[in-house]
């Protein structure tokens, strides 16, 4: 298993940078001024929510603050730790619920005493505090004991994210290997659902609600076999593969993600996938290549990120819709719902658009993704996980390195990095190639594509590897007769322009205005279009101050299309049918601009190759 760095380890650079610094300046960063659910919030003393979405909030909230080095957002996250802690009752039970203070906590859902687990978990390795470790032992302890004396059982959310609990153990088993600790994990494992039992009910798509078709549950789920293995330390099995091709044949995304609006919702383009789900993905393949080492998840991770995430969040980060679709021709309050069991409210840009889970989840995305650019193999040996702009600051047996990427990936394809040491240290630099590319240039010289490149020797003074990644554009055969095209990691859609609606309004108890209102985004632009032809022409961009910009993309595709016959499902509103009535043109090609997906918030993504 490899090993994280610590945020005071990473310095993030460019792009990546940029994009924390965005998150910050928007919800993320204003969150507990704004939101009574996390101002107010019952895990500090106050009468709102006090069950998962202060937890949600810190697990992003807190790796933000210390990537940027912001004194003012660490304070505030330290307050809030404190706060929680605090209120921390003798016998170590830690959630806010006013039943269960020693007395009964039979009806508590402890999904909520994993989510504050990790966070305390992570807070710990960040800063050492040792009031928040003390907190989380105890906390973990009586959840044992409860559980243990029959007091409590896993139930509702708490037995279908069971798993989630193994990464707060993880890390009090690394520094303290106490029997009681393995014990809470085999109970767990035991009284928690198990989802490859599950998967011939993935096989359909089901319009009412379970926990074992839940979309955000799915996101989760795929880390959980090799989480209870590797505590255990028990051969890692194939089960996160076997699903994943499963899920992938029956409801996946062209974007990575698999659909569900809230459950598994089929492969139609124009059905919707929840942002909690996204980042929750993310996690899971964050976890999955650092336990299996298999490089699959790290490109899926990739796809996810660089996709399905920005696509899903306005530039400014101060909105998000809770489904995004592949086809989204509108953004709107509709007359009747197109999702599953989610509102008519659901595709909209808002505050809390549907339901407010990803109000507070989404905020993990971007943070953990730059903490998994650079991973510890061991002593002597560093990896670049992603080719990402950030530098590592380390120690090799004692010597100081730091290791540079400088690079606009993924929107170009080169890469150099820089060993700089304070003097001649021997150590393996090894280096991920996404799996998208069909061959590799290293300092002048073209190989292929074998997963790494490794390079090991006695550095000294600075150093640097020149990468340059192949790739060519390519489509990609989807249902219902579609296609889709790529480059490198990224898809690429048909921007539709919009009229953007604001509407603001008192929700909830929270008075919605600009910038955290809602917005309806509304189409002034054609949408029914095909692949004319595969004749593309990559076209680069300078691009703006905001990476995923909608406004001035840094990369595009030049192609022609054609118009096609394509029906509106009109009973809901401006929503595109999943496939068109006939992929024969009807009219003359027309050249277009594609852009990528994360820019498009509306778009047409996959289409017919026209006749």
């Amino acid at each position: 298993m490899t090993e994280l760095f610590t945020p005071a380890q990473i310095e993030v650079k460019g792009w990546l940078k940029r994009q924390l610094e965005i998150q910050a300046d928007g919800l993320s960063g204003h969150l507990d001024k704004i939101w009574p659910d996390v101002r107010d919030s019952a895990w500090i003393g106050g009468d709102r929510e006090g069950w998962e979405r202060v937890p949600y909030w810190l697990d992003g909230y807190i790796p933000l603050a210390w990537l940027l080095r912001d004194k003012e957002k660490m304070a505030r996250a330290k307050w809030y730790v404190d706060a929680i802690l605090d209120r921390q009752a003798p016998n170590g039970w830690i959630c806010p619920d006013d039943k269960t203070n020693g007395v009964n906590v039979k009806e508590y859902d402890v999904w909520a005493a994993f989510l504050i687990g990790k966070v305390l978990a992570m807070y710990v390795e960040f800063t050492g505090d040792e009031r928040a470790e003390e907190g989380l032992y105890h906390a973990l302890k009586c959840l044992w004991e409860k559980l243990e004396s029959g007091e409590i059982h896993l139930f509702s959310w708490g037995k279908a994210r069971h798993f989630e609990c193994v990464v707060p153990l993880f890390h009090l088993y690394k520094r303290n290997p106490e029997e009681w600790i393995l014990s809470l994990a085999r109970t767990m494992r035991e009284q928690g659902m198990r989802y490859d039992s599950y998967m011939e009910t993935w096989k359909d798509m089901q319009r009412r609600w379970t926990f074992e078709t839940h979309i955000v549950n799915i996101g989760m789920m795929f880390k959980c076999d090799a989480l209870y293995e590797a505590l255990f330390g028990e051969k890692l099995s194939d089960t996160p593969e076997k699903m994943w091709r499963h899920l992938e044949k029956y409801h996946g995304t062209a974007v990575g993600t698999f659909s569900g609006d809230e459950c598994l919702a089929g492969l139609a383009p124009n059905r919707g996938t929840e942002l909690c789900h996204v980042v929750e993905l993310m996690y899971s393949c964050e976890w999955l290549y650092r336990l299996t080492g298999r490089r699959e998840w790290m490109d899926r991770l990739e796809k996810a990120a660089f996709n399905a995430l920005p696509a899903t969040l306005s530039d400014d980060m101060w909105t998000h819709q809770y489904d995004q679709c592949v086809n989204q021709i509108a953004c709107m309050r509709f007359a009747k719902s197109p999702f599953g069991t989610n509102n008519v409210d659901a595709n909209l840009f808002g505050l809390e658009p549907n339901y407010g889970c990803c109000t507070a989840n989404f905020n993990q995305g971007w943070p953990k993704l730059a903490m998994h650019v650079f991973l510890s193999r061991s002593e002597r040996e560093i990896e670049c996980a992603m080719l990402l702009p950030a530098a590592l600051h380390t120690k090799v047996k004692g010597v100081p390195v730091t290791v540079t990427i400088r690079t606009e990936y993924p929107f170009r394809h080169t890469a150099a990095v820089t060993v700089k040491a304070a003097r001649p240290v021997s150590m393996k630099l090894r280096i991920r190639i996404p799996g998208w590319s069909r061959g590799v240039t290293v300092d002048g010289e073209t190989r292929r594509n074998t997963g790494y490149v490794t390079v090991s020797r006695t550095w000294s003074d600075s150093e640097t590897v020149r990468i340059e990644l192949h790739d060519e554009v390519r489509f990609e055969r989807r249902p219902f007769g579609l296609q889709t095209v790529g480059y490198g990691p990224l898809v690429f859609s048909l921007p539709i322009p919009y009229t953007e609606k604001q509407i603001e309004y008192e929700g909830g108890g929270v008075e919605r205005r600009f910038p955290y209102c809602d917005y309806e985004l509304l189409p002034e632009g054609e949408w029914r279009w095909g692949f004319a032809d595969g004749a593309v022409k990559v076209c680069t961009k300078r691009g703006d101050d905001v990476p995923f910009s909608s406004k001035h993309p840094r990369l595009a595709l030049r192609m022609r299309l054609c118009p096609v016959d394509w029906r509106m499902e009109e009973e809901y509103g401006i929503y595109a049918a999943a496939k068109p009535k006939s992929p024969r043109a009807k009219g003359k090609p027309v050249v277009q601009e594609l852009i990528p997906y994360g820019c498009a918030k509306l778009r047409m993504t996959a289409m017919p190759r026209v006749r």
